[in-house]
């Protein structure tokens, strides 16, 4: 207590600058491989990270469930927050998490955008956002999201969008774009805690079963260590197949809470002669007559639910999930590969998932069973050693005849699938300047695998340390993967001054084969400056790989709900500008320009256009 009211008096000089002089991108840059930068997920995850930035929810007034739905933190650390808001709540200001013990400098800081201080009775106010992106020209894409919120208790939207090249107000899309979500959520009323209509996303224990809402990779993992989350949250986002129709949560009572949905998802494919899909495509490009013949070609209904209990630091709970496709899918299993992989109309998938967490201890698990009886299970520990150090370990068991269609967890391999492995990690807190951060993941792979024998193994070991001294942010990566004795090497320095400046240098290496076959490397320098009501960022990069396997990724900023890896081989420079306008109290102008400079390639530019009203 005296630390607290010691920090209060001095909240006029410790308040957290991340708001004002550091931006939340910066976080994905830390925790970030190479895998994840590529992967559709990540740009779910990136989706639910703009939404709380720019939504964000009052820690004073904040549920259990509300702070479980943000992907970083760990049960810990929620279990962490809720104690210390049941004992000194309201916060007065975000310098309090300070007080947190097992927030890690940078979680502190990306949660400071996720959260704002607010008394306990706040008056609630209708908010109006429409924000409307255009590629340059505009036949590169576009799209718009209008959405009114009513506090933390209402939000409805539309979401409208065209990839490039897609035909708008004309051929197949007379109604103007190529996709559309609209969505209605409510939440906390009486005994129903949600209701989701329209277009959303549902998440179940650790995704054996479900999960379409976001990914976390190996580093990532470190942070939320490996904790079971159960979402029901409206789709506002523009990455496609999300369920259509409608899902509720309610409280029943002393710990007790219930969510059930049922949706339509449409669905492009390959068909075979038969009529029967071949592959189920996830692009949802529909630009050439060949695309949009497969347009919605299939629709999947989808129903499920889940029962859990929460209570004493204990949860159990119970998922199911009933899928029926319109076409039964047939894969060619010519190719062992696909010998295992989904097949038919009909497929059920049941899962219990458990788990017990203290102000030290986590332990977390999930086991599922398919409609064949068919097995995965995954089951994860980690212990806060009080001293800095944390340590983890996650196990996972998947059989590779288990098969389902909406199953996103943790796995080398990229499926729930075919994988058994045991992941171990530690971050260790030295002190207020010191973290270093290590996971080892050994995965066997028993069946056949695109490009790859039966009974594989692999290896990934990883190191990173981050120093933090004033204004400077120093860290260093180093990762091995055996299976193509894949080495990458990050060097980061990273300077934030108090006028508002940022800048980032930036040194990536990568060599592959065991005699160092193939080689990359690029060095970059990134800025971003805050001006009152001006944003400047900028960046540049010099690169040079022998291969597309020897890709480099970089991110960048973007407009808002914009994600942006750039994935640059061959030899050239890539640079980029963009400005942010604020005008007045409800207008914002963001313009980004940027250029690949492809030495053996003709350059290429791309450029976009946003402009956000709120009212």
């Amino acid at each position: 207590m005296k630390l607290r009211l010691s920090l209060l008096l001095l909240l006029p000089f410790l308040g957290l600058k991340a708001q004002e002089s550091h931006e939340w991108e910066t976080y994905l840059n830390q925790v970030m491989t190479a895998e994840d930068a590529a992967s559709d997920g990540w740009q779910q995850t990136y989706d639910l990270l703009s939404d709380l930035v720019q939504h964000p929810i009052n820690i004073n007034t904040a549920t259990r469930e509300q702070l479980e739905a943000i992907p970083f933190l760990s049960a810990q650390q929620v279990e962490e927050l809720m104690d210390y808001l049941h004992h000194y709540a309201p916060m007065r200001s975000t310098a309090e998490l300070r007080l947190m013990k097992l927030l890690t400098p940078a979680q502190r800081e990306l949660l400071s955008y996720c959260v704002y201080i607010g008394e306990r009775e706040t008056k609630r106010y209708l908010h109006h956002e429409l924000t409307a992106t255009a590629k340059l020209p505009l036949s590169d894409g576009h799209w718009f999201r209008y959405q009114m919120q009513y506090g933390d208790r209402l939000k409805v939207g539309l979401v409208g969008d065209a990839d490039a090249d897609e035909p708008f107000l004309r051929d197949c899309n007379r109604w103007g774009y190529d996709y559309y979500a609209p969505y209605v959520q409510l939440n906390h009323w009486r005994r129903l805690e949600t209701l989701v209509l329209g277009s959303y996303k549902v998440s179940m224990g650790m995704g054996l079963v479900m999960n379409n809402s976001f990914s976390l990779g190996k580093i990532a993992m470190l942070q939320n260590l490996g904790r079971s989350t159960n979402t029901l949250r409206a789709h506002a986002s523009r990455s496609e197949y999300a369920l259509q129709g409608v899902g509720a949560t309610l409280k029943l009572g002393r710990g007790w809470q219930a969510t059930a949905f049922v949706g339509d998802v449409p669905m492009d494919a390959t068909l075979n002669k038969d009529g029967s899909a071949r592959t189920i495509l996830t692009t949802g490009y529909h630009r050439t007559d060949s695309e949009i013949s497969k347009k919605h070609n299939m629709h999947a209904l989808k129903t499920g639910g889940t029962l859990r209990y929460t209570g004493h630091g204990l949860h159990l709970g119970l998922n199911a999930l009933y899928v029926y496709l319109s076409r039964p899918l047939q894969p060619n299993i010519q190719q062992l590969y696909n010998l295992y992989k989904p097949q038919g109309s009909r497929f059920v998938n049941m899962s219990m998932e458990y788990g017990y967490v203290n102000s030290r201890w986590a332990l977390n698990g999930e086991t599922a069973l398919d409609g064949n009886g068919h097995i995965a299970t995954i089951n994860s520990a980690s212990v806060a050693m009080g001293n800095g150090l944390t340590l983890m370990a996650l196990q996972r068991f998947y059989q590779y005849r288990y098969t389902s269609l909406d199953a996103q967890s943790y796995s080398d391999g990229g499926s729930v699938q075919n994988e058994s492995g045991l992941y171990v990690g530690a971050t260790w807190q030295t002190s207020n300047q010191w973290q270093l951060m290590a996971y080892v993941d050994w995965a066997y792979h028993p069946w056949v695998r695109y490009r790859q024998p039966a009974g594989t193994y692999t290896t990934d070991y990883l190191l990173q340390a981050m120093y933090t001294t004033g204004s400077w942010k120093l860290s260093g990566r180093f990762r091995l993967k055996s299976q193509h004795q894949e080495r990458r090497t990050r060097l980061t320095a990273e300077y934030n001054s108090n006028s508002g400046l940022v800048m980032r240098t930036q040194l990536d290496g990568v060599c592959m084969g065991e005699k160092n076959t193939e080689t990359g490397a690029m060095v970059s320098e990134s800025l971003a400056y805050t001006y009152q009501w001006l944003r400047l960022n900028a960046g540049a990069g010099y690169f040079r790989t022998d291969s597309y396997d020897t890709r480099m990724f970089v991110y960048e900023n973007g407009p808002l709900y914009t994600y942006t890896m750039q994935q640059l081989y061959g030899e050239g420079i890539r640079y980029w500008l963009m400005l942010r306008v604020k005008i007045g109290q409800m207008m914002l102008l963001t313009a980004k320009m940027g250029v690949n400079n492809t030495f053996s390639r003709p350059s290429k530019t791309d450029a976009q256009v946003q402009l956000r009203l709120k009212i």
